[in-house]
């Protein structure tokens, strides 16, 4: 038998180097666009959001990136092809019930995704794999300026980019990280970290942005003020202070496996347990256990190599996901019981973990 003490000292030997990369899931930079001579959508008539969804076709249907693209109008799906799509964080919650005259237009390797008719004419959006957002501003400004070269945006000179949310007046960017924490989640400090962020005018939202809670210790970071600065400006202090919050997190999963090891390496195992042998997991549950084995494979309790499936896993438990699978509507009791025997399948053959 093995002493849990020395089972301490043995696993914390193994701790591989604290890689920064994997808490960082994905970055998004997202510009909204009113075109000047139409009316906001919350004030248009369905005339005008008809004549506003064509001209934006047509202008996006002549660029590069969506030669090859996705055009989906909403009203061509039904509600779970609508979440499915919110799922990938291809579209807001909000244009999921905007079903007349709203659409969205996707590149082929969805790096690019244009919102058309929600809360603004155009949501154009462009997304990262990492905290570099500059290489990732650059791109999605060449196609903001391609789409403006053939339709005219509403700007002033006087307060920039105008926008149906005076919060998102200027230039009209938000800049956003998808981060996974659970050091200071296990730690106990997320609350005042969130706190210290929202005081610095950075907007903390969970896993599906605005009104959302934070599954899996998954949250969005980014900024709230566009107005009365340049936009590299902006990125470039965020990029700053995500780098700050990085080094937090690196630092709370340092403490708690050292401050508590026996908590945590149970905490990760159970989660390993009931992922190979539940029979009934909800969504939110299941990005809770799935974010421990995420962990987990960051402690080097699990191969690397199982870091891709986990990822992949984090979007295909989600409602409609799950739906989809089934073939047709059930109730979230059944759905609930079918995501166990799916997560049974695919842990079928994952490694136990490694000690």
């Amino acid at each position: 038998m093995v002493l849990l003490s020395n089972m301490r000292s043995t696993f914390l030997k193994k701790i591989p180097q604290w890689d920064p990369k994997p808490v960082v899931l994905s970055t998004r930079i997202r510009l909204a666009r009113n075109l000047a001579d139409q009316p906001f959508p919350g004030w248009a008539r369905e005339a005008q959001k008809r004549s506003v969804l064509s001209q934006c076709e047509m202008a996006l249907s002549k660029l590069p990136e969506f030669a090859k693209g996705d055009l989906f109008r909403m009203g061509d799906l039904d509600k779970t092809d609508r979440l499915v799509l919110v799922e990938k964080h291809l579209i807001s919650k909000e244009l999921v019930d905007t079903t007349k005259y709203a659409a969205v237009c996707v590149s082929a390797c969805q790096d690019y995704a244009v919102m058309i008719n929600e809360e603004d004419h155009l949501r154009i959006q462009a997304l990262g794999n990492d905290l570099k957002f500059l290489p990732t501003w650059k791109k999605l400004t060449a196609l903001d300026d391609a789409i403006e070269a053939r339709l005219s945006f509403a700007f002033s000179s006087e307060w920039g980019y105008l926008t149906a949310c005076p919060t998102n007046l200027g230039t009209g960017m938000r800049a956003s990280a998808m981060m996974h924490l659970p050091g200071l989640v296990l730690a106990d400090l997320i609350d005042p970290v969130i706190r210290s962020l929202n005081a610095m005018n950075i907007m903390v939202r969970g896993l599906f942005g605005e009104g959302s809670d934070a599954k899996g210790s998954f949250f969005q970071i980014s900024n709230q003020q566009t107005l009365g600065e340049s936009e590299e400006t902006i990125l470039e202090r965020l990029q700053h202070l995500l780098g700050k919050l990085l080094e937090h997190e690196l630092y709370a999963r340092e403490k708690v496996i050292h401050e508590q090891p026996h908590k945590v390496l149970d905490k990760i195992s159970r989660a390993y347990g009931v992922l190979t042998n539940g029979c009934y997991t909800s969504a939110d549950e299941s990005m809770n256990l799935l974010s421990l084995i995420r962990l987990g494979i960051d402690y080097g309790m699990f191969p690397e190599v199982q870091r891709k499936k986990i990822d992949r896993l984090f979007t295909e438990v989600q409602p409609a996901h799950i739906e989809l699978k089934m073939s047709s509507a059930k109730s979230s009791d059944q759905r609930d019981a079918f995501r166990a025997t799916f997560l049974r399948k695919e842990f079928a053959n994952f490694p136990k973990p490694s000690v």
